[in-house]
């Protein structure tokens, strides 16, 4: 996907092809970015990104990059051995000095429940230690030539639906008209339909209710 054919389906939706345009094609990829940020935080697992983060020496409480918009995974030292996910509070009830052990090779980790880019790990991180992790990358501000990393290009459709949205949107006519609600409405369904969908993908039942032998028994006899 790029965002110059973003902008030309744009146009032929808000029926701005001819001289003189109402929008340039700056405001529209303007907005075109602006819809890529909007649906990096509805749907932060669209931009699943894996990356490795730099502990800070002596620290169990670590951070993401600054372009994270939320730690997915952390999967292992880098050229080292797998991380466990655990639990804080039951590590706290447990094991309430781990705080306080020696620095070691990360074992396991465990989320920040109040901050989406910080997370712990045990023990606490020795010199030049490095993770691997994944996280939802936030887009950057894309030209109209190059490829959006990471999103399908299944979802231009709806990238085109929310820019259409923030061009409409200024537009006091098409705001009183309901135009703007219109397009937002299928923006924000295709990308909740496409997370709904992930239980027939993701899950081994394909969606399908699991098979109740016991019925099915009953039923023959």
């Amino acid at each position: 996907m790029i965002l110059n054919d973003v902008i030309t389906e744009v146009r032929r939706l808000l029926q701005d092809e001819n001289a003189p345009q109402r929008y340039s094609d700056t405001v529209l990829l303007g907005f075109a970015n602006q819809a890529l940020k909007r649906t990096s935080v509805l749907r932060p697992d669209l931009f699943a990104f894996m990356g490795t983060v730099a502990c800070t020496e002596n620290a169990v409480l670590q951070s993401t990059p600054t372009d994270s918009i939320r730690l997915i995974e952390v999967f292992s030292v880098q050229g080292g051995d797998g991380i466990t996910e655990t639990n804080r509070e039951i590590l706290d009830q447990s094991y309430p000095q781990w705080i306080n052990d020696t620095a070691g090779a990360c074992r396991n980790f465990m989320r920040h429940t109040r901050n989406p880019n910080k997370f712990f790990i045990y023990p606490k991180a020795p010199a030049n230690q490095t993770l691997v992790v994944e996280y939802s990358q936030s887009p950057p501000v894309y030209d109209g030539t190059t490829a959006v990393a990471l999103l399908p290009d299944a979802f231009l459709p709806a990238i085109v639906d929310g820019t259409v949205y923030l061009a409409e949107s200024v537009d006091n006519e098409h705001v009183n008209s309901g135009r703007a609600e219109l397009f937002l409405k299928s923006f924000t369904q295709a990308l909740g339909v496409s997370a709904s969908n992930r239980i027939f993908t993701d899950t081994e039942a394909g969606g399908l209710q699991p098979v109740n032998k016991q019925k099915i028994e009953e039923d023959l006899t």
